[in-house]
């Protein structure tokens, strides 16, 4: 059973989220006009939070952790559209049916929203219907940015593009501890899990980066990784 529905049945998992919420509020800016309008949920890594196919009433807001967007071809291929991070918002379609599921990579702490309970607050408050324009378009722009990185010719710049903006998603620019695995990010960049590796191992071999581990990623030469992305 996704998360999504989880928290239209009211599982004891939401319930228990709810109780987070008041903790969840404490931290956030008193100007955010969403702050009071949803409900804070726990998501484990691995689960599904919404699949393909299902109605659009719910949206989410990331707190903590990250979430991937992605879509199964027929073939049994995966596509990934997008990996939200904190403030990210995602999940919020124009159709009445989802065309992509939405799975965490981590543990995530996300804050659920009603989608008609938010559409009628927007109608009353104009702060809140500018902010849901402001996510709409970030969404759009990193859709963007996204195809033109999947129009990159070498499988060598779609991986230092990735990771030049893994980077700019990190405390710490030169240590990059990644949520995800070499096969997400294959299936992110429209690579197999082998020409990603050998990116890697190349990238390293070079001196350009270090891989201290599968998900860890020191970047010794950022020169050098944004004249491939570049």
């Amino acid at each position: 059973m996704s998360a999504q529905m989880a928290i239209s049945t009211l599982s004891s998992a939401a319930m228990g989220a709810v109780e987070a919420r008041t903790a969840w509020m404490a931290g956030q800016d008193a100007l955010e006009p969403l702050r009071t309008a949803g409900t804070v949920v726990h998501v484990a890594q691995g689960r599904e939070i919404f699949a393909e196919g299902d109605d659009t009433d719910l949206f989410y807001k990331v707190v903590s952790g990250v979430v991937r967007a992605c879509k199964f071809l027929n073939d049994g291929r995966r596509q990934i559209e997008a990996f939200h991070v904190a403030g990210d918002l995602f999940g919020l379609e124009l159709d009445e049916e989802r065309l992509m599921s939405a799975e965490a990579v981590s543990d995530c702490t996300l804050v659920c929203y009603r989608r008609r309970s938010v559409e009628t607050l927007a109608q009353k408050d104009q702060t809140v219907s500018r902010q849901l324009f402001q996510y709409a378009m970030q969404n759009m722009a990193s859709a963007q940015a996204h195809s033109l990185l999947l129009g990159r010719r070498g499988a060598a710049e779609k991986v230092a593009a990735f990771l030049l903006g893994w980077a700019k998603q990190s405390a710490n620019k030169r240590v990059l501890h990644l949520a995800m695995t070499r096969q997400d990010i294959a299936d992110y960049l429209g690579l197999t899990i082998e020409t990603v590796s050998r990116s890697l191992t190349q990238l390293e071999r070079d001196n350009v980066i270090a891989l201290p581990s599968t998900r860890e990623v020191r970047i010794l030469n950022s020169e050098v990784l944004e004249d491939l992305a570049a």
